[in-house]
C-alpha cells in the first residue's frame, strides 16, 4: 500500500470566534485544517488540526527543496510522503520532522505533522480492521468520563445557571475557563465558589485560568490557594507556557493538582514540562503535540513519572474521537474534554455525534478512529 495524496483543506465558520465576557459559548474555531491522506488501496485517513490552517497548508503543499535522498530539511510534508508505506508511522513520522527542521521543530510545522500522524493511524486502523487504541497497543478501558469545556461566566448567578444546565445534559464534571476570569481577584473566588456550591461535593470542578493573563508565580500561587477551599480536581495554565521554572515554584507551593500542555510539542517538550516545571497534569493536544505517535511516548513518559495526563480536545468530535483512543491506550485516564461550543466547525465534521452515556463518552470501536467524517459539510465551509 502506498500514499498518493496528503490533502489540507481550509475550513472557516461563518461568524468569528468570540470570548464576550457575557458569553454563554464561544462559537468555535473560526478557521480549521482538515487533513485527509489517501493511499492506493482506497483507504483514506482524515484529522482536524487547530492551528492557523492556511500556513499550515503552505508547510504540506511546498515543494520538495533537493532531489538528493538524506538531503530533506525544507521541504514540503506532502513531498516527503507520496509513495511511502502508510502503515510505517514511527519512520514517517521521523521523515516529516527531518524534512521539515529546518523551518518547523515546533509550531504550525510540528502541528500538520500532528494531523498526517493522526490520518496515517487512522488509515493503519483501518487496514488491520482495529480501532486506533488496539493498534497503539491497549484498551484498559472501553469509556472515559467527560467534562464540559466552557466559559467563565460573569456573575456567580450565571455561573449557578450554566452548571444546572450542563449537570441537566449528564456531564458530572465543568471545566471553566478563559472569559472574565483574571480582571477581578474577588469575582474570581466567588464565581469559583458559585461554581463548587451548583455542582455539589460529587462532581469534578476544573478551573483554566487563561495564561493571556500575565502572572508571576507568586501571583500565580495566590491564585491557586485563594481557591483550593472549593476543591477544583486541577487549576489549568496559570503561566506563559515556556515559564518551565515558573511553574516549579507554583506547584511546590500548592496542593492542587497544576496542569498544562496543550501549546507543548514533541516528547522532549513534555520532558521538560516533567523534569523542570514539575507539571501534575500533563494536557497534549494531538493536533499538536505531534499526533499519535509523539502522545503514545508522552503518556509512557507521564506513566514512569507518575503523572496524569488529561489530552486537551476543544476543536471538534473528530480530536474528541481521537482522545478517546488515546484515553483508552493509557493505563489511567481521568477525563476526556468535551467543548460544548455549539458552531460547524465543532460539531458536524462527524456523521454521527459521540453521545454520553451517565456523564462517560464511548471509546469509538470502528476500525482507525471509529467515526465517519462528514465530506459535505467540509465542502460547505472550505475555503482553500
Amino acid at each position: 500500500m502506498k500514499i498518493t495524496a496528503v490533502e489540507l483543506s481550509v475550513l472557516k465558520s461563518p461568524g468569528l470566534y468570540n470570548n464576550p465576557e457575557g458569553a454563554e459559548e464561544p462559537l468555535g474555531p473560526t478557521y480549521m485544517g482538515i487533513v485527509k491522506v489517501s493511499t492506493d488501496a482506497g483507504i483514506r485517513g482524515y484529522s482536524d488540526m487547530e492551528t492557523c490552517a492556511s500556513v499550515a497548508k503552505a508547510c504540506v503543499d511546498a515543494p520538495r527543496w533537493s532531489q538528493e535522498e538524506g538531503m530533506e530539511c525544507f521541504d514540503g510534508l506532502a513531498s516527503l510522503l507520496i509513495g511511502q508505506n502508510p502503515l510505517e508511522v514511527e519512520r514517517l513520522w521521523y521523515r516529516m520532522y527531518r524534512g521539515s527542521i529546518y523551518y518547523g521543530r515546533r509550531g504550525v510545522a510540528i502541528q500538520a505533522i500532528s494531523a498526517i500522524d493522526i490520518a496515517l493511524w487512522d488509515i493503519c486502523g483501518k487496514f488491520y480492521g482495529q480501532p486506533v487504541h488496539i493498534v497503539l497497543g491497549a484498551k484498559h478501558r472501553d469509556r472515559v468520563r467527560a467534562y464540559a469545556s466552557t466559559l467563565f461566566r460573569p456573575t456567580p448567578e450565571a455561573m449557578g445557571e450554566a452548571v444546572k444546565r450542563y449537570l441537566d445534559e449528564g456531564f458530572t464534571a465543568v471545566k471553566f475557563g478563559w472569559g472574565v476570569f483574571g480582571k477581578d481577584h474577588r469575582l474570581d473566588v466567588k464565581l469559583v465558589e458559585a461554581a463548587r456550591k451548583a455542582l455539589g461535593d460529587g462532581n469534578g470542578l476544573l478551573v483554566d485560568t487563561g495564561w493571556f493573563v500575565e502572572r508571576t508565580p507568586k501571583e500565580a500561587i495566590r491564585v491557586v490557594k485563594s481557591i483550593e477551599q472549593f476543591q477544583p480536581f486541577l487549576v489549568e495554565e496559570l503561566l506563559h507556557p515556556e515559564d518551565y521554572d515558573g511553574y516549579a515554584r507554583v506547584c511546590e507551593a500548592v496542593d492542587t493538582p497544576i496542569a498544562c500542555g496543550e501549546q507543548e510539542a514533541t516528547e522532549w517538550g513534555f520532558a521538560q514540562l516533567i523534569e523542570r516545571g514539575k507539571l501534575d497534569v500533563l494536557q497534549p493536544d494531538l493536533t499538536r503535540c505531534g499526533g499519535f505517535t509523539a502522545a503514545r511516548k508522552i503518556v509512557h513518559m507521564a506513566e514512569r513519572a507518575n503523572r496524569l495526563v488529561i489530552p486537551h480536545s476543544w476543536s471538534s468530535g473528530l480530536l474528541t474521537a481521537a482522545s478517546l483512543h488515546l484515553a483508552a491506550f493509557q493505563r489511567r485516564a481521568e477525563f476526556v474534554e468535551f467543548s460544548t461550543s455549539q458552531g460547524p466547525l465543532s460539531r458536524m465534521l462527524v456523521r454521527e455525534p459521540l453521545r454520553m452515556e451517565d456523564g462517560f463518552l464511548r471509546v469509538p470501536e470502528g476500525p482507525g478512529l471509529g467515526v465517519e467524517v462528514n465530506d459535505a459539510v467540509i465542502e460547505q465551509y472550505r475555503v482553500a
